[in-house]
């Protein structure tokens, strides 16, 4: 779940840099789990990227993902 969870940041990262933002600028996410009794060892990785103004959250368990993933995340950033 850890290397998903870093995959899905990463991705997002990249999106982000590509639009000349950072986590920075991130006001809100929403994950999406499979398993909530997985959401201690997602809040681990994910915390490593927000140093400080952390964006509002929701994390929401599902019963499937696309592509069978046990993780996704979105996000919403200003500049």
């Amino acid at each position: 779940m850890q290397d998903e969870t870093h995959q899905c940041m990463k991705n997002l990262q990249a999106i982000l840099e590509e639009a000349g933002l950072s986590f920075a600028n991130v006001i809100k996410s929403t994950i999406f789990i499979t398993d909530m009794k997985r959401f201690a060892e997602i809040n681990e990785v994910y915390g490593q990227y927000f140093t400080e103004n952390y964006p509002a959250r929701e994390t929401v368990q599902v019963a499937a993902l696309p592509k069978f993933v046990n993780v996704e995340i979105s996000v919403i950033a200003v500049k």
